[in-house]
């Protein structure tokens, strides 16, 4: 989907409305359709509010309208709290009011069954037809925290919001929405909207996500995500939010078949492959977590940090050695640089403490229980060395000590704003006032010291991804022609080579002196394998002869392998066998195209050969993309050393390799979801230029 189909500015009236209606507010504040109005009440929403109630002169001391129609003026907002029989005709009448967004609380429909999602699509045609934006059906609505609009009936937002910070966080689940918001009480979270989407009628996480990437008020975008109908759409929003280098942080549930399947019975939600999800967030250059602690964890320091650390180099200091090896492994873990510190500041360390250790973790030792300054002069040794981009520091219990707390809360932001070129990052534990003063002075604070080295290997990716230039225009050739029904080798390597992906030379023959011929032509030894539309795995057949030595031998593989073929596959098409001269060196690779129901056309790449599907290292993008992601995705590769040369091996045509896979991308882009799959298998990467060849392939049309 193109960047250019996102309508941010149409949300508008949903996050920033100057008018709201409450379309079945009650005068029971207790219930669904009373709670946003006490909510803002409380939080000194400054706009209009229009309970309507057709039993009621007023609800919650606010004047109450007997229909929609009645309101005197404009309607930005309207929230529908009635139940699922009565949604329709309520949207009817925001329709006929102007109305131009609506948080739909209701549920009972796509979620439940069949019948309720036939329901949710009139009730999305009526909001379409009148360009309306529908946020729902079934969630628990919006907060924006700057202009105090709480449209949700969650009883954590009452009695009143908390200070609006500068994280953006849309959930599908309206649940978490709530547990986001409790979380931020006990952390230096602050947001500054919170979305939930429910069943995505209309309003969904793409959606947020542009109108977030576009707002001044938010600098971190969070997501919890369970699953989505339109990936192409999600990405481009995610591409948006990079394109402004706002960091974005994702909890991605449905890893598994049970989850999915949970996933699907709780929103509706179409669950695509995790793999998938996985590489497009690469792509894009998502955080994704696996854990809440994780998701809060880096939220957290993604919006306190100001600037993302422009390099990777770390330090450590700490009064444990073993905490100290601990938070290097997870250093190195998260593809951070223990660099060794220089030998000025070691010198300098050692005067201190003759018996610390002063590599990298820097080790003052328990030495600190009679002498806390050693801690401070480290750390501040450390940071006006000016060889790193962050310090990371684990100081035991000093934030829970009487005597040494108060010390501390002051001397750790003290030193952070003498170098604010330096991120300090601190580990110990601490009560909620060393906390909040820490907080306040811009330090990084953690209760567990490797959440320390992960958060900052966090935001060197988000640095890393903001600073790679983003990939180049794409223009697609003209789709290739594709007949009904699988394609035989030839004719899939055939389509490989108008591509301009290289094949290797090879012929089609129709008998044994055909075969014979073609060997001594193109070079001995041979390979000779079945053409044929239905074998899609020739070996399992016998429909493959390999390093024939002569061409007499070739000549009696045709009829042995014929003879095979006619036998084992009676049914099957036999369109003669292919020769083709056998190729040595190289590593073996595959290389994949399929189209995905969520996001469209998508690339894959692993090592090759008959073991892929056992050993699963395999790395997936989105198709279009141009050589210089095509090198990112060889990099994902656990295998990728192979590719590098190893036990004096040479190194592969990685150029070629990436050539390839960006032409791949572009030709199944361009045929879009008239080409099912398309499997080259194995794709021969040769010595550094020497290039590449595809071997074998397979082309499924849809």
């Amino acid at each position: 989907m193109p960047a250019d189909a996102l309508d941010p500015a149409s949300l508008a009236p949903l996050f920033r409305p100057a008018s709201i209606a409450v379309i079945g507010a009650s005068t029971d504040a207790t219930k669904i359709g009373a709670i946003p109005l006490v909510h803002m009440k409380a939080s000194g929403y400054r706009g209009q509010l229009y309970p309507i109630n057709p039993r009621a002169a007023s609800v919650l001391d606010i004047p109450a309208f007997p229909a929609l129609g009645a309101v005197p003026g404009p309607v930005d907002l309207a929230i529908i709290a009635v139940p699922e029989a009565h949604v329709l005709r309520a949207m009817r009448d925001c329709a006929e009011k102007g109305v131009r967004a609506v948080v739909l609380f209701s549920s009972g429909f796509a979620e439940v069954s069949e019948a309720g999602r036939r329901a949710q699509e009139e009730i999305t045609a009526v909001a379409r037809t009148a360009r309306l934006r529908l946020l729902g059906p079934n969630c628990m609505g919006l907060v924006n925290f700057a202009e105090g609009v709480v449209a949700t009936f969650h009883p954590a937002f009452g009695p009143g919001l908390a200070p609006k910070g500068r994280i953006g966080l849309i959930t599908q689940s309206g649940a978490f929405g709530g547990l986001a918001y409790q979380v931020a009480q006990d952390r230096a979270l602050a947001y500054s909207l919170i979305l939930t989407t429910g069943n995505e009628g209309d309003v969904d996480v793409a959606d947020g996500i542009a109108y977030l990437a576009d707002d001044p008020e938010t600098a971190v975008i969070m997501l919890y995500i369970e699953g989505c109908r339109d990936g192409r759409k999600l990405a481009a929003a995610l591409a948006r939010a990079r394109a402004r280098r706002k960091p974005v942080v994702c909890l991605k549930v449905g890893r598994t078949e049970a989850g999915i399947a949970a996933v699907a019975s709780h929103t509706a939600a179409l669950a695509g492959a995790d793999e998938i999800f996985d590489a497009m967030f690469r792509q894009q250059g998502v955080y994704r977590c696996s854990t809440m602690e994780e998701f809060f964890d880096i939220g957290y320091a993604a919006a306190q940090t100001r600037d993302l650390p422009a390099g990777n180099r770390v330090a450590i200091i700490t009064v444990s050695g073993g905490v100290g090896v601990l938070m290097a492994d997870a250093a190195a873990a998260g593809g951070l640089d223990v660099a060794p510190a220089p030998q000025a500041l070691q010198d300098g360390i050692r005067a201190m403490v003759p018996f610390a250790a002063t590599r990298n973790p820097i080790d003052v030792t328990g030495q600190v229980v009679s002498d806390f300054g050693l801690l401070e002069r480290a750390v501040e040794m450390t940071l006006a060395a000016g060889e790193y981009q962050a310090v990371t520091c684990f100081a035991g219990s000093v934030g829970r000590s009487p005597v040494n707390g108060p010390r501390f809360m002051e001397t750790f932001p003290r030193l952070r704003q003498r170098h604010p070129e330096t991120l300090l990052a601190v580990s110990c534990y601490h009560t909620p006032q060393f906390r909040a003063a820490l907080d306040a002075g811009g330090c990084l604070l953690f209760d567990e010291p490797t959440h320390a080295q992960r958060a900052l290997a966090a935001l060197v990716r988000f640095r890393r991804g903001f600073d790679t230039a983003p990939e180049a225009a794409v223009t697609l050739p003209a789709p290739e022609p594709l007949p009904a029904g699988p394609l035989d080798e030839a004719a899939s390597l055939a389509i490989l080579a108008r591509t301009g992906i290289p094949v290797m030379p090879h012929r089609v023959v129709q008998s044994a002196g055909e075969a014979a011929a073609a060997a001594a032509a193109l070079g001995l030894p041979a390979a000779l394998k079945i053409v044929s539309p239905d074998i899609l795995h020739k070996s399992d057949l016998g429909g493959v002869a390999l390093n024939l030595a002569t061409p007499d031998a070739v000549g009696s593989a045709f009829d042995e392998v014929m003879a095979r073929i006619a036998k084992a596959a009676p049914e099957a098409r036999r369109l003669g066998c292919l020769v083709a001269p056998m190729v040595t060196g190289g590593v073996e690779t595959i290389l994949g195209a399929h189209w995905d129901a969520v996001f469209g056309p998508v690339i894959m790449l692993g090592l090759g050969g008959i073991f892929v599907e056992a050993l699963e290292d395999v790395t997936f993008r989105l198709a279009p993309f141009d050589e210089s992601e095509a090198r990112r995705m060889i990099t994902e590769l656990r295998a990728e050393r192979v590719l590098h040369g190893m036990r004096g091996q040479p190194a592969a045509d990685l150029d070629a390799l990436a050539d390839a896979l960006a032409r791949l991308s572009r030709f199944a882009a361009a045929q879009g979801p008239r080409l099912k799959s398309l499997d080259i298998n194995p794709f021969l990467v040769l010595p550094q230029g020497k290039g590449a060849l595809a071997l074998d392939a397979l082309v499924l049309p849809a």
